[in-house]
């Protein structure tokens, strides 16, 4: 049954635009929800009077009350969502009042509750409770274009989408004004491209579903009319783009080469091609030049005989003719002379291959369908190209992010055992060098495996990095304090051939970073930017102010608008080839020569970069230079706090030895080298391998104990756990954390649990014993 309407003003609104059943529907819920807590409230009630147990009857009564407040509270809930939606009704319909274009306003399930004066006088005879209903003669599948982009717009606030119809191109616009409420707007959008539309090229754009979307004029004369699915056209589903088809037209049964081109919004165009003979033939192949397909004609032998002019486009200067089709294309893994034969004699496993062009200038992926025609009773192959490279790229997307993400799981799990081993291994170490002096023949083979294991230790933190787990401290900085501090250090690092050069912004403003971590970034650049440059050159480092009023969309990466400091490094070296440029911030992955870099460098920068929130890009021209940019978004006033200076904590100034420390590690080299450690400062050190032996050892109510020294992770009960059990029944202990995992994993932990500080493996010597005298002084 149609609706009836009311007219206010200039305001087209149904009767009952504003009834229960569409704006209150939560209301309404709600009302249900309250009479059923009531009636279970006087139910209750009742039976407290009939119960003859007073404390039954007290809870009853108790339950009662509480029933009856929560309805008048859903009944407040109710009341006020009712006039709030009531309100944006209201709201949103005069906005769209005097609009030019049809606008509706609908709520969740698609029925509308308002619409403006444009939509009633366009859709006078169809207009309907719904707006698929309203548009059913308007587009060919309203239901699914419209749960299509009401999905869009609850996601992403608001969709748009560009069809073609028999009466023109319109634009149907949504979006989400509340929780359960849609603007839609309908608006026409003139195409010139109508009038170049070639008169013997059959074109069908159909949708996700394969539902046939348009058809142009030529597609309907060979279907014989507008058909609304592909099986009344097509023998064969589905359809594999370059391939010939089997067609039933109005005409009779016929052949077309099937050639497919993206339409966007998940759309399709299928054009018709006519097979065989006409396609070959040299003179008509000049028919095809202005197709949107690229196609190749291909001797069996592979040469090259014709192309048009996309295929030239896409395949750029190499492609001529008489060139094998082996100069144009590679990655197939076997002869493309061999897939060519197999393909004309019928016996090849796939119709189509995903291939790498062979240009220079930029990276291109092609698919390739190959199809076997007749000319003049010779056998030949036509080549129908899709380019395939932004498929590829998300691919490799893809497979880049699941390679990173196995790799800090790799490094964050290695990470624990690797520094135990390494805790052991330089714990030892540091043992025999109080044992060895400097003339002992033994002395300089104890300080090379010393310092090896804390390479192998900064080894493990560059994998922490680059997998975003390591420890930040995050603080205020100012660009040119922290490259002013750090360029005595860059100089020396750059030597005499090479000349460093700083240009700061006046007017720079602060950003939060960790500043280790940053020097550590910035070293990297530099030392990079110092080995591209073997016979001498400069390296610039630029700093400025940058404001985006759009997003930067470059590398995959969008940047948001804002306003961000930028770091620029930049050489005049050798450059980076660009098939590698895209492969620079992959861990292990290195231009250098074998032993003369670990590959981790920019893969830490850019672990670094990602987790303080920043963007680093690279440019790079072979034989000119490089140049890293970063970008830190900067401080907004009210985040802008008075920079802090570190505190430099003194040590102790009292004497090892006046403690009592118990120990917890269950890995017995670790405990071994920390117990005696401690030992030998004059501590009283009790060992436990595990979190039970602990507890079990602080029962003796009669043993004091200063320090609680503990691994985090460690079978059965872990550190923080054990440690918070034990400080009930002594709260005054002081407690050291120490684990091979990044601090962040249970920092929060730690934060609950007073007078604790955190010691990350591997640590030497000193290091326990400093931290456990800090703790006891």
């Amino acid at each position: 049954m149609r609706k009836r309407f009311e007219t206010s003003g200039s305001l087209i609104l149904p009767r009952n635009a504003l009834s229960p059943s569409k704006l209150t529907r939560f209301a309404v819920n709600s009302q249900r929800r309250m009479g059923t807590l009531v009636l279970m409230g006087v139910l209750m009630g009742v039976l407290a009077l009939a119960s003859p147990d007073l404390l039954a009857r007290r809870a009853l009564f108790a339950a009662s009350l509480s029933l009856i407040v929560l309805s008048c509270i859903l009944m407040s809930l109710a009341q006020r969502h009712k006039k709030k939606n009531a309100a944006t009704i209201s709201l949103l319909s005069d906005f769209i009042s005097k609009d030019s274009s049809p606008s509706f306003l609908t709520d969740k399930e698609g029925e509308i509750l308002s619409s403006n004066v444009a939509a009633r006088k366009r859709f006078a005879k169809d207009i309907e409770d719904t707006i698929s209903g309203t548009l059913k003669n308007t587009l060919a599948n309203p239901s699914g274009i419209i749960f299509r982009l009401q999905t869009r717009a609850e996601l992403e606030g608001a969709a748009r989408e560009d069809m073609v119809t028999r009466k023109g191109h319109i634009r149907l616009v949504v979006h989400q004004t509340g929780e359960e409420s849609f603007l839609w707007r309908l608006e026409d959008v003139p195409v010139a491209a109508q009038q170049n539309e070639g008169p013997t090229l059959p074109m069908i754009l159909i949708g996700r579903t394969d539902a046939v979307l348009y058809m142009n004029e030529p597609a309907r004369k060979l279907a014989g009319g507008r058909i609304k699915t592909l099986d009344r056209l097509f023998k064969q589903l589905p359809i594999i783009p370059g391939t010939v088809c089997d067609i039933t037209g109005v005409e009779g049964p016929t052949r077309a080469l099937v050639s497919e081109v993206d339409g966007g919004a998940g759309r399709r165009a299928l054009y018709l091609l006519p097979p065989g003979t006409e396609t070959m033939a040299k003179d008509g192949w000049n028919v095809f030049q202005d197709l949107p397909v690229p196609l190749l004609k291909v001797c069996p032998d592979g040469r090259i005989q014709s192309y048009n002019r996309l295929a030239a486009g896409l395949i750029g200067v190499s492609l001529k003719d008489e060139v094998h089709l082996s100069d144009l294309m590679e990655g197939l893994g076997r002869s493309i002379t061999d897939w060519l034969t197999e393909t004309l004699a019928g016996r090849a496993t796939q119709q189509s291959e995903f291939l790498r062009l062979k240009r220079t200038d930029k990276e291109v992926f092609v698919q390739v369908t190959l199809n076997r025609v007749t000319e003049e009773g010779k056998p030949a192959l036509i080549a129908v190209l899709n380019d395939a490279t932004e498929l590829k790229s998300l691919e490799a997307q893809f497979v880049q992010s699941q390679k990173m993400q196995a790799i800090g799981q790799l490094a964050g799990g290695v990470a624990h055992d690797f520094n135990n081993l390494l805790t052991a291994i330089s714990g030892h170490c540091d043992l025999l060098l109080l044992r060895h002096d400097q003339g002992d023949p033994d002395f300089s083979d104890l300080v090379q495996i010393n310092q090896n294991a804390n390479r192998a230790a900064a080894l493990v933190g560059q994998l922490l990095a680059f997998s975003r787990k390591q420890t930040l401290r995050p603080e205020t900085l100012d660009m040119r304090d922290t490259l002013s501090d750090l360029t005595h250090l860059l100089n020396r690092l750059v030597g005499e051939k090479i000349t460093l050069t700083l240009s700061h912004d006046p007017v720079l403003e602060p950003i939060r970073a960790d500043k280790r971590q940053l020097e550590q970034v910035l070293m990297n650049l530099v030392v990079n930017a110092r080995d591209a440059m073997p016979q001498g050159g400069q390296i610039r480092i630029v700093t400025e102010c940058t404001d985006l009023e759009k997003p930067l969309e470059r590398d995959r990466v969008s940047v948001p608008p804002g306003r961000y400091v930028t770091v620029q490094v930049s050489d005049e070296g050798v450059g980076i080839p660009s098939d590698k440029l895209q492969k620079v911030f992959e861990p292990f992955f290195t231009t250098k020569r074998t032993g003369e870099g670990t590959g981790l460098g920019l893969s830490t920068a850019y672990g670094i970069i990602k987790q303080t929130g920043g963007y680093i890009f690279v440019d790079s021209t072979v034989g000119s230079g490089t140049c890293f940019t970063l970008y830190f978004p900067v401080l907004e006033p009210s985040e802008t706090a008075a920079p802090v200076e570190r505190q430099v904590t003194a040590k102790p100034t009292g004497k090892h030895g006046d403690g009592v420390i118990l120990l917890v590690e269950d890995e017995a080299p670790v405990r071994a080298f920390a117990s005696r450690a401690l030992r030998l400062r004059g501590y009283t050190v009790l060992e436990a391998d595990s979190a039970e032996a602990a507890l079990k050892t602080l029962e003796d109510s009669t043993l004091n104990v200063d320090v609680f020294v503990t691994d985090v992770v460690m079978p059965g009960m872990d550190g923080p756990s054990w440690v918070r059990e034990a400080l009930k029944e002594r709260p005054g202990v002081r407690v050291v954390f120490v684990s091979g995992y990044a601090e962040d994993s249970f920092g929060e932990t730690q934060i609950k649990i007073p007078n604790s500080v955190f010691l990350p493996k591997p640590f030497s010597l000193s290091d326990l014993t400093d931290t456990v005298h800090q703790q006891l002084h």
